[in-house]
Parts: C-alpha cells; structure tokens; sequence
C-alpha cells in the first residue's frame, strides 16, 4: 500500500545546498507517482518557478505529509507553523546535530522510498505552551517543541524568582535561569546545562536551573500534564526574557507570571523504521559503541 500521497516541500533556509536538496526531492518524488506542493516562501527561496505555490494556511490542508529541508533548528520553527494540523513530518538533515531530522540529501532516494511505502516510525512529540501575564493580564504567548527558557537577556546579572507546580510553591532561586523542556527538548539546551535525557515517548517535562548560586538546585523532572508557573521577583531591576525554542523572545518585568503547559496539540514525526532513540544518541553524543561491533554508519 502507498502512503502519503501529497508532499508539501517546506524550507526557510535560502542556501545552494538546500535548493539542490529540494530540487533532488522534487524529482524523486515525481518519479513515484505523487504530487509535490511547495509553501509559498519555501518556493520564492528555490530560484526557479513553481506552479501554484501555497500561504502556509491552504498549503497545510493540502497535504498528507510535509518534508522539512534543513537542520533542527528548520524542524523546529515548522513545528510552531504545523501545530494545529495535524500533518506529519519527514525531515531532511542539513544541519550539524540532526536529532530531529533521520535523513542526508545523499539518502533521499534509498531513505524515502521505504517511507512512501508505508515502512517507518511515527513518534508524537508534545509541545508546550507559555503565556506572560502582567497585572492580571496576558501581554505574550509563545510555542515551543523543544524549550522555554526564562534568562536575563542581555543583562550578566543573577534574577531572583519563584517556580509553582500546580499550584504548589517548589523553591526560590538565584540563578542565570531556568529551562523548562518536553522529552524531545532534553537532547537540546537542558542536556547543556547538566539535564537528563528522556525518551521521547515519556509524558514528562523537566526544569534545569541555569547556573544555580547553590548546589542543591537540581533538575527536576514532571509529569506532562504539570503546570508550572514561574514567578519574577518584583523587587530587582533585570527584565528577563521568555525565549521558545531560542526563536522568540518575549520581555518581561519584574513581577510578572510566567505560565507553562502542556500545548494543545502534538507533533507527528516520521523516521525510517531503522530509527531508534539509543542509535541517535550515541551517534551524536559520542557515546562508545560496545567493543568488537563495528561502528554504526
């Protein structure tokens, strides 16, 4: 049986090698019998002409799958885009670290194919959502697959804050920070700052301080369906910035509530079937192989 019969092309990365990739899957694409359908500013970044380009919105309700051409960083701001959807996801791995995207522009044919024959893996990634409310009002929203970091922007000075689970009050800190970050985020910013990893299939969320100035302040991991809400010390001068997936910043003030949830919706990635969350993570964390077994490609 085939599957996923409109491919929708999706890229915001204008580079040589991302037009060479998308022309490449553009024609293995056709040769298997489907139709392609390219987002209007992906087409306008291509350099040659496309028929009946899409606004993001018609784009989406058009397809049965859309192939994002770039790194994870690409993977990430499509996410935000794609949320709502319900569309899955192929990536195409042009980047440097890739623990989103399975296949090189060197694979498309051999990695693809099995896909469109119905042979992967399709993993839901949940999302989280923050707000920002300032005197009883909401003034910011933001969505984020991997994190939400609180930081002091551009400021070197410590903040002070309070962090509440559900309603409960966990501790105050002095700190450069503090990530908060799904499963999928644990491979990013919070495993830099001392976090753990968590398979992406656990419906969980962790805190990892920044910098903490005790050594006590450890990461904590949560229950997917925790709300947590952080609140900014009214008493200092800093305005910390809310930052999703590193892309979006929103500015606060002192005294200002940060809320952050589980969203709404949840993101459908497809991997080829020989994808697994342990082979990741060795290959791009180093991790030793066991001894007398080749090293994997």
């Amino acid at each position: 049986m085939d599957y996923f019969q409109r491919i929708g092309l999706l890229s915001s990365i204008d580079a040589e090698e991302v037009k060479q990739s998308i022309q490449k899957l553009e024609s293995f694409l056709h040769a298997q019998g489907r139709d392609v359908v390219y987002e209007q500013k992906t087409a306008e970044l291509v350099g040659w002409k496309v028929e009946k380009p899409l606004e993001i919105n018609e784009f989406l309700e058009s397809i049965d799958l859309v192939v994002v051409i770039g790194g994870d960083g690409s993977i990430l701001s499509a996410c935000r885009k794609i949320a709502s959807s319900n569309v899955p996801l192929l990536g195409i791995n042009l980047g440097r670290l890739g623990f989103l995207t399975d296949i090189t522009p060197d694979e498309i044919e051999l990695r693809v194919a099995p896909v469109l024959a119905g042979e992967f893996k399709q993993t839901e990634r949940t999302m989280l959502s923050t707000s920002i409310t300032r005197n009883g009002r909401e003034i910011g929203t933001g969505t984020a697959l991997n994190d939400v970091v609180l930081h002091p922007g551009m400021s070197v000075r410590m903040m002070e804050f309070e962090l509440y689970v559900d309603g409960e009050f966990v501790y105050s800190q002095r700190s450069d920070g503090l990530i908060v970050a799904t499963p999928t985020g644990s491979t990013a910013y919070a495993l830099s700052a001392g976090g753990p990893l968590i398979c992406p299939e656990i419906d969980a969320m962790v805190c990892v301080p920044l910098n903490p100035h005790t050594l006590s302040s450890r990461p904590i991991v949560l229950h997917g369906d925790s709300e947590i809400e952080i609140r900014v010390n009214s008493k200092h001068e800093l305005h910390p910035s809310v930052t999703c997936d590193g892309q979006d910043d929103l500015i606060t003030e002192p005294g200002d509530k940060i809320l952050i949830k589980k969203h709404q919706h949840i993101i459908s990635l497809i991997h080829p079937k020989d994808n697994n969350f342990y082979k990741v993570s060795r290959s791009k964390l180093g991790w030793g192989s066991r001894l007398g077994v080749k090293k994997e490609r």
